[in-house]
């Protein structure tokens, strides 16, 4: 298979060729809404008919049982257990380094003004099931909302036609900290921790990937309902590389990403011809052993492969695109990383592959897609709290302030702002100034 190259595009032609597979899920909207309206009516009898429709497994206990917790661990090979327990360490460690220390600031004498940090009380997280349970997407979502302190934390994942949760994703549960987890995938899941139901606690924010049907689904209780956590589209990669790199380490990436589904994207950004030839033969070469070749074929239509000129090209090139994950692959890969300012999470040189933020290495792998990594960052820490502001001020404070304010509430005809500062330096006997 070919992958489609451009060589050396106009900046005019950059937009042309940075257009993402679309993912239009508004036909989606009206079956959507049935099925939220019906778990939103009639709770948990609703989420078990749509699982028998959906699922092919109708649950009478939608929750997962300790002793089902216990067996998943019985089960699983200790190799993955071991690569599990590693991996949640990492993350932890990562995560917990971005807790925030507010500071008291007195900004003017007798102004007093702090932030407090405070968890979502009340998070759901969404795990697709099928044939590549995402147990990976349990640590990122269940450590950082453990780290934060969120009081309650459901998990809601599809079972098996058995009526199981796969055990990898109940020991990835485990190992982070989560409790609660339901038996229950598709728009039921979503309708279920946005409305609340006799199984499923009501949540105030909802995380997690899924296909497009739940992306529908978060986009239509996202409106008035509940918080979610970033739009959502296809997966993609961007590599950035030159005559140095590997071209079977560029092959490798490109098909890793290329596998996380049909409407995923991988593109080249390259300053050496060379390399491009290169790569196109190993991609070549290392596509028909892939177990998922059909998926990635679709993949690779939507993927290409572009020459530039110079670094300042490429660097412009991907601020103007801002990937979900960019590996740089390049000699100078440490002093082009300072120009990005458009990127998801970023790989630096021959020997940090994107696999291993999917996984292992302690960062987060659920980032902003299609572009939105110019205005929103991935799942970190401070997706699961919230800032509160505090402030005291002093009788002097207040004197030295108070005619600040009331300048400036009567010149935005707001008087009654203006009294609540007059009142307390005239010192009435109803707001005593002491």
């Amino acid at each position: 298979m070919h992958i489609k190259t451009y060589k050396y595009p106009d900046r005019t032609a950059w937009e042309s060729l940075q257009q993402r597979p679309e993912l239009d899920v508004t036909s989606l909207f009206d079956t959507v809404r049935e099925v939220l309206e019906d778990v939103r009516v009639n709770g948990d009898e609703a989420v078990r008919r749509y699982g028998e429709r959906f699922d092919k497994v109708r649950v009478r206990d939608l929750q997962v049982s300790g002793e089902e917790m216990d067996g998943a661990e019985s089960v699983l090979d200790e190799a993955l257990k071991a690569a599990i327990v590693t991996a949640c360490r990492n993350i932890e460690k990562f995560h917990a380094s971005q807790r925030f220390e507010g500071k008291k600031i007195e900004t003017v004498p007798g102004v007093l003004c702090w932030q407090k940090s405070v968890a979502i009380e009340k998070v759901g997280l969404y795990i697709p099931g099928g044939t590549a349970p995402l147990f990976s997407t349990v640590l990122m979502l269940g450590v950082p909302a453990r780290i934060a302190g969120c009081g309650e934390i459901v998990l809601c994942t599809p079972p098996d036609r058995e009526g199981k949760v796969h055990p990898a994703i109940l020991f990835a549960a485990k190992v982070a900290g989560v409790r609660k987890i339901v038996k229950a995938g598709g728009i039921q899941a979503i309708a279920a921790m946005t409305y609340g139901t006799e199984s499923v606690p009501k949540v105030y924010k909802i995380f997690g990937p899924g296909n497009q049907y739940i992306v529908a689904a978060k986009q239509l209780v996202g409106l008035k309902d509940v918080a979610t956590d970033m739009p959502a589209g296809p997966s993609e990669v961007e590599i950035i590389a030159d005559g140095t790199a590997r071209p079977a380490c560029i092959a490798a990436d490109f098909l890793s990403q290329a596998e996380h589904g049909p409407d995923s994207q991988s593109i080249l950004v390259t300053t050496s011809e060379p390399l491009v030839d290169a790569v196109q033969r190993e991609i070549r070469r290392r596509l028909p052993a892939l177990p998922r070749r059909d998926l990635v074929e679709q993949s690779l239509l939507h993927s290409r492969i572009i020459i530039l000129k110079n670094d300042d090209e490429m660097t412009d090139f991907t601020n103007q695109y801002a990937p979900e994950h960019l590996l740089i692959q390049t000699a100078n890969y440490a002093a082009l990383s300072e120009r990005i300012r458009n990127a998801g999470s970023v790989f630096l040189g021959p020997h940090t592959p994107e696999s291993a933020g999917d996984y292992a290495s302690g960062t987060n792998h659920t980032l902003p897609t299609k572009g939105y990594a110019k205005m929103y960052s991935g799942v970190n820490l401070d997706s699961f709290i919230r800032k509160i502001t505090f402030q005291e001020i002093t009788e002097d404070g207040l004197k030295s302030l108070g005619p600040v304010i009331e300048i400036m509430a009567a010149n935005e005809q707001l008087d009654a702002h203006k009294e609540a500062v007059s009142v307390r330096l005239e010192g009435s006997s109803g707001c005593p100034a002491s």
